[in-house]
């Protein structure tokens, strides 16, 4: 299966995407309802985000702030396209950008142009697999992300030990080297299941389920 198509396997609710994209679930509706950033798993009741969803509602959130001269600006059209284009090209240049080994950097940019940018081994490179020379005012769309007091996590790497990858366990957060998700760790430990305990059932480290509780409750205060 190619990377572009596994970009696509995550499957979100509404207050799921909007917790991970740190796009607030009143937008995140919004957009849906204007076509803005249609939910491409369903875009029916139940209404479902995909794994470049996200990324898509954190190119919109971010190019419509800050305003211009004190005026709203126009939202752009859904930049679905570009997103899917950008990990096109990604699996083209055979870059995983969940592997394991893969670097620490957002491996996909969007500029205030809304023109998106791939991170390869030559440098950084426009769609049309060009290099370029970027500004600073850059947003990395896997990268910690914050919007409207919200803070949505890397879409890699949430946590030191921690990984999302789309087309592994419907893009849920997991503990790396495994299946276990960070919604069964956090769902033991409201249970009442110390830390320890629940590290021993999994024979996972203290430290790794302390993230996974963690993360769970970033998500849920988003």
């Amino acid at each position: 299966m190619s990377l572009a198509k596994s970009a696509s396997d995550g499957c979100y609710e509404a207050a799921r995407a909007a917790a991970l994209s740190g796009v607030p679930k009143t937008t995140v509706y919004w957009w849906a309802r204007q076509g803005i950033v249609v939910p491409s798993v369903s875009p029916v009741r139940e209404k479902l985000w995909s794994y470049s969803d996200l990324m898509a509602l954190r190119v919109v959130s971010w190019l419509r702030h800050p305003k211009v001269a004190g005026n709203d600006v126009d939202l752009p059209a859904s930049p679905m396209p570009k997103v899917r284009k950008a990990l096109a090209l990604l699996d083209e240049l055979g870059l995983d950008p969940w592997s394991q080994g893969a670097g620490a950097g957002s491996p996909l940019l969007v500029d205030r142009a809304a023109q998106i940018y791939v991170r390869a081994r030559e440098g950084m490179l426009n769609l049309h697999r060009q290099p370029v020379l970027l500004s600073e005012d850059v947003l990395g769309l896997t990268a910690p992300f914050e919007s409207a007091g919200l803070s949505g996590p890397d879409l890699l790497r949430p946590r030191p030990h921690l990984r999302i990858v789309p087309s592994k366990v419907a893009g849920e957060p997991h503990v790396e080297h495994s299946r276990l998700t960070t919604q069964t760790i956090a769902a033991l430990a409201d249970r009442g299941y110390p830390v320890a305990q629940i590290a021993a059932m999994y024979d996972e480290p203290e430290v790794v389920i302390g993230e996974a509780i963690d993360l769970e409750r970033q998500l849920a205060a988003a």
